[in-house]
């Protein structure tokens, strides 16, 4: 059993969990957790999980008193022998508690170490929980004297204690998104993690024994998705309307094969995905597509509608296009455009409310509704909307 600690827009994180292990695997705790039945987790595949550690005790109900006499008692039960330095950080989620009461625990932890001869490095609260770049950059939960503790309190109060089994590489997604050597703001900027969450929703649990999967991005832009797909394993199929967009995603690919070491061959051409016919076979699709010209601030109601009318019309005919041409069951994840007003309320695609008519359904998700899935940022007024879909 894991503990996995969700990103700041918790229900993207639920619903890639979901597609991963099913959705009778993952039980929510909080907006800020949720436990995984799995006997294995790897975070660096999970863009919507910060923090993940195997589950090694429970309390029934409790606060931060009971929690952290729980935490001394593992720790000097596991520890009591141990030769060399532990470096220990433990980070609190849903408790009403101060940081100096979390590092208190700690402190106390090394003292009782100390007089039986064990050192203990504790990293330094400044909130009851370490931030994700903390735990990256100090390695925690990736080696055996480099240990995190997770310690979550749910909505009915019940404590969950997890030994981190590590955070999100966020030097490694720096890498892949700055480093790249083709980028265009234009065409809006993708994040890497987010395309590993599309991925995720799309084909979560797919069987390498099966063979690899061939994911198709009919707007590939600079190639985000396919970079993120090929990383995995699987083989990449882009298209572009632009060819400029084309010779960037091969650039982009190459460098990719060059600094990461991995082998794969892109099939990569131009077409518009209103008329393109793509080659088969087709195992996902997988795209951020057309969302429509940028806005620094809300868009008056008379071109909030001029471009979501736009913005309707090409993807309808897209998806239109693309249900000619693959199979029923063919599971896809697209990013759509969403439009926010002062007071935080979308305006959504029409498309949304009539998928069904362009031949597709929604999945169905246990512990989120497709209505959850949005990402963005405070700042921005387009969202991308998650399309859960698959091909009736």
């Amino acid at each position: 059993m894991y503990v996995a600690i969700l990103g700041r827009q918790p229900a993207l994180g639920i619903a890639e969990l979901e597609s991963v292990f099913g959705g009778n695997k993952v039980t929510p705790l909080s907006n800020l957790a949720t436990l995984v039945d799995t006997e294995k987790l790897e975070i660096q595949n999970l863009g919507g999980v910060l923090k993940a550690g195997r589950l090694v005790n429970e309390i029934s109900n409790g606060d931060w008193r009971d929690a952290s006499q729980k935490i001394v008692q593992y720790c000097l039960s596991n520890w009591s022998s141990y030769d060399g330095k532990i470096t220990l950080g433990i980070s609190a989620y849903g408790f009403e508690t101060k940081p100096a009461d979390v590092q208190k625990t700690g402190i106390i932890l090394k003292q009782k170490l100390k007089k039986i001869g064990v050192s203990l490095r504790l990293i330094p609260n400044q909130d009851i929980s370490l931030s994700t770049a903390t735990s990256h950059h100090n390695k925690l939960g990736l080696a055996e004297n480099k240990v995190e503790l997770l310690v979550v309190k749910s909505k009915n109060g019940r404590i969950f204690i997890a030994e981190s089994t590590g955070a999100q590489n966020i030097t490694a997604y720096t890498k892949r998104d700055q480093e790249r050597p083709k980028r265009d703001a234009f065409v809006g900027m993708l994040p890497p993690k987010l395309a590993q969450i599309m991925l995720n929703l799309a084909i979560g649990s797919w069987n390498m024994e099966d063979g690899q999967p061939i994911i198709l991005d009919p707007f590939c832009g600079t190639g985000v998705i396919l970079q993120e797909a090929a990383l995995r394993g699987y083989s990449v199929y882009g298209t572009d309307l632009a060819d400029k967009m084309v010779d960037y995603s091969r650039a982009n690919l190459k460098w990719l094969a060059d600094t990461h070491h991995v082998n794969f061959e892109p099939s990569l051409h131009s077409g518009d995905a209103i008329n393109t016919q793509w080659h088969q076979p087709i195992s996902a699709v997988v795209a951020e597509t057309y969302l429509g010209q940028p806005f620094s601030a809300p868009p008056s109601p008379a071109k909030l509608d001029e471009v979501r009318r736009n913005c309707n019309h090409i993807l309808t005919e897209f998806l239109k296009n693309l249900s000619s041409q693959i199979d029923s069951g063919t599971p896809l994840c697209l990013a759509i455009p969403a439009w926010r007003d002062k007071e935080g309320h979308f305006t959504h695609l029409p498309l949304v409310s009539t998928i069904a008519q362009l031949g597709f359904k929604p999945h169905e998700f246990h512990n989120v509704s497709q209505n959850d899935l949005l990402y963005y940022r405070e700042d921005q007024i387009v969202a991308r909307e998650l399309l859960v879909l698959s091909k009736i």
